[in-house]
Parts: C-alpha cells; sequence; structure tokens
C-alpha cells in the first residue's frame, strides 16, 4: 500500500483512524479488570501520562521541496529487513485480551513484517507463536526476541533459554528494572487474578497455581531480587549465543554498565510506567543513554508510542527502533490479528507520511536536526 493511502478501516463498526481510536473501542471490548490492568500504570499514574505526552515539546523541522516519492521506511534487526522500524514489545497476557493471544499478534507481525517480543508471561508457548508466523516452505517469516526476567530457578531460566534457542528466538530481552513489582492500585483494588483458563506455559504455571494467588504474588515467587550486573550477565553470557538486551534502562550510567559487560543492546523504557511512577518518559531519558553509548551499543525505545511521528521523533533523538506494547493489546481487543494488523499499518503509514512531509527518504538519514524545541524565551530551538 503507498504512504498517500488511506488507514485502513474495517467494514463495520468503529472507524479507526488513529491509535487513540483503537483504544477507545477495545477499551469498550474489555472487562473492567482487564482494561484497568493493561491501560494503568503504577501509584499516580505520572510516568504513564508523561510517556506519550512528552513527545508533544518536540517540534518538527521539515524540509520542502524535496522528491520524496521513493521513500523508503525500511531498516534492519538481527540481520533481516523490517518494513519500518518498529516491533511488538513483550507484553504479557495477550489471551486475555482474545482468545487467540500471541499467536494471533505472531501472524500480524509477519504480515506487517515487523519483529514481535515473546513475554515470560505468554499465554502460549515459545513454539505455536513461532509456527504462528511461518511461511509456506515452514520458515517464520519474522524474528522473536524472548524477554526473560532473573528468576530464583535458574534451572527454569536455563530451559527457558534452551527453548527460546531451539525454537529461533534471535535475542534475550532481559527486564532489568523489576526487583519488584510496582504498586498498582489497580490490582490491588480489583483483587486482580489472571482469568480462568489462562496458562503461563514459559514459566511453568497453570491455571490453577495461577488463580491460587494475586499476580502480584505470582510475580515475587519466582523472581530473583538479588539479581545483579555482575552474576547475572555473565551467566547469560555462558550459557547462551542468543544477544542479550537489557530492557529498563533510563540512565547513562547504567547505558555504560551494559556496555562494559558486553551487552548487545539496550531498550530504553520504564516498563510502560508500571514499575516506578516518577522516573523520566523514555522519550526524555534516550538523548542521555544515546549520548552515553556513543555509538558502541545498539538503542531501542519503547513507551508511550502512539503515532508514526512519534517513531520519527524517537528515531531523530538516536534511536534504532521502537517498540509498542498496549497499541498492540488494544488491537487484539478490538479485532484479533486484524486489530493488530489495522494497528501496525497506521502506524507504518503515519510514519511514511512524517518521513515525507519532513523531507526525509531513508530511516538512516534522520537526525536530531529535524526536531526543536521551544526556548522558555520563546522561539524555537534546533537541536
Amino acid at each position: 500500500m503507498s504512504g498517500g493511502a488511506p488507514i485502513p478501516v474495517p467494514v463495520s463498526g468503529d472507524k479507526i483512524l488513529c491509535i487513540p481510536d483503537l483504544q477507545k473501542a477495545a477499551s469498550k471490548k474489555l472487562p473492567t479488570s482487564a482494561r484497568e490492568f493493561y491501560n494503568s500504570g503504577s501509584t499516580d499514574q505520572i510516568t504513564i501520562n508523561e510517556n506519550s505526552s512528552a513527545f508533544s515539546k518536540y517540534r518538527l523541522r521539515p524540509r520542502v521541496l524535496v522528491d520524496v516519492s521513493k521513500a523508503d521506511t525500511s531498516t534492519a534487526l538481527f540481520g533481516r529487513r523490517l518494513e519500518f522500524p518498529l516491533g511488538v514489545s513483550p507484553a504479557g497476557m495477550h489471551a486475555m485480551a482474545h482468545p487467540d493471544g500471541e499467536k494471533a499478534t505472531s501472524r500480524a507481525c509477519a504480515k506487517a513484517g515487523v519483529a514481535m517480543g515473546i513475554s515470560s508471561y505468554a499465554n502460549y508457548p515459545i513454539a505455536d507463536i513461532r509456527s504462528a508466523c511461518v511461511s509456506s516452505s515452514g520458515i517464520p517469516q519474522i524474528d522473536h526476541v524472548i524477554q526473560l526476567y532473573t528468576m530464583k530457578d535458574r534451572a527454569m531460566q536455563l530451559r527457558i533459554i534452551r527453548e527460546a534457542e531451539a525454537r529461533g528466538c534471535k535475542a534475550i530481552f532481559l527486564t532489568a528494572d523489576s526487583p519488584v513489582l510496582g504498586v498498582r492500585y489497580n490490582e490491588w483494588r480489583n483483587d486482580f487474578r489472571t482469568p480462568e483458563g489462562l496458562e503461563f506455559p514459559i514459566i511453568e504455571r497453570d491455571t490453577e497455581m495461577i488463580r491460587k494467588v494475586t499476580h502480584d504474588d505470582t510475580f515475587t515467587a519466582f523472581n530473583d531480587d538479588t539479581h545483579n550486573w555482575a552474576r547475572d550477565i555473565p551467566w547469560l553470557k555462558s550459557v547462551t549465543g542468543m544477544e542479550i538486551w537489557i530492557k529498563g534502562i533510563l540512565t547513562a550510567e547504567d547505558t555504560l554498565m551494559a556496555i562494559e559487560t558486553g551487552c548487545q543492546g539496550i531498550i530504553v523504557s520504564n516498563h510502560g510506567g508500571r514499575q516506578l511512577d516518577g522516573v523520566p518518559a523514555t522519550i526524555d531519558a534516550l538523548p542521555e543513554c544515546v549520548a552515553a553509548a556513543a555509538g558502541r551499543i545498539r538503542i531501542h525505545v519503547d513507551g508511550g508510542i502512539r503515532s508514526g511521528t512519534d517513531i520519527f521523533k524517537a528515531l531523530a533523538l538516536g534511536a534504532e527502533c521502537c517498540w509498542v506494547g498496549r497499541p498492540a493489546i488494544w488491537g487484539l481487543a478490538y479485532d484479533g490479528q486484524a486489530g493488530v494488523e489495522i494497528m501496525l499499518e497506521t502506524l507504518r503509514i503515519e510514519f511514511k507520511r512524517c518521513m515525507q512531509l519532513t523531507g526525509f527518504n531513508s530511516v538512516k538519514d534522520i537526525t536530531k536536526a529535524c526536531l526543536g524545541v521551544y526556548r522558555v524565551d520563546g522561539p524555537l530551538a534546533r537541536l
């Protein structure tokens, strides 16, 4: 579909023209407990809200009279072409939004030509998620990464790693910002429990085990709050050949730690505002991490991305690729695989249109010179 084509919409029901439309339509379909679990952040909801609103302070500086008829949104990750610089983040419990869960998301990602993260809290096994996107020749059409926590049960953690390797996952996204869960009032008020019939096969929890305890208690039982750089990164490097990326970095100091310990990449992330409330929006933390990295490690970002223009701004500030979590959940809740396809195509078209309107033909040419911020005294300052 060309960059000038209309946003795809279903033949009936709500017209989905943008990601906020999708959020609204999906939220009407979700039960209260599920909707609040997906859409809420921690404590005062400061970070979750600023994740999106922070993008608005960065203004675009377009170049005009540029031939953009051949604008190319593609990039590469793990040696494979991405149709545009986006992946679906490893968010848990897709099957609470739609019965096909992560399998539907995987099929949609394959159709869109983007990567996908598999959460430790996925409702389907890694094998099922990978096989959902195989081509006619039986080969998965996209790359997946496996998200891991540091676990008290190292034997189980190793089993997950071996399964991910066997199924062809390219990297481990080690979630580093969660020694304990953030304070999520909605889960406590609702006494949130994973719905009957859903399992967490990757962390070897069946529905009976899960339903007995709260989400917080499930996490505390398996997560290792003694995690640390000196122990866990060398151990991972000793047991796997997959790339190791650290998810949850917000500072220059931790960017340097990821470099020093030999990691291949970082994801600038605040867990979608669900962990420590009051930390910076990821788009605001990104420049600090990029400056510290000085090109020595790959940098991706997630959190609050709700438009193709947001993707453009993140790339201009130094990210190689962006990831989205909640928009995929909203797509699933709205219309399963088709809903996720709508989400991805909406973002792709918006991103291409933004590239063309700012005068760019290639992702690699997008730099911070494309952006400005308003000074305290009023005029726009070029970055």
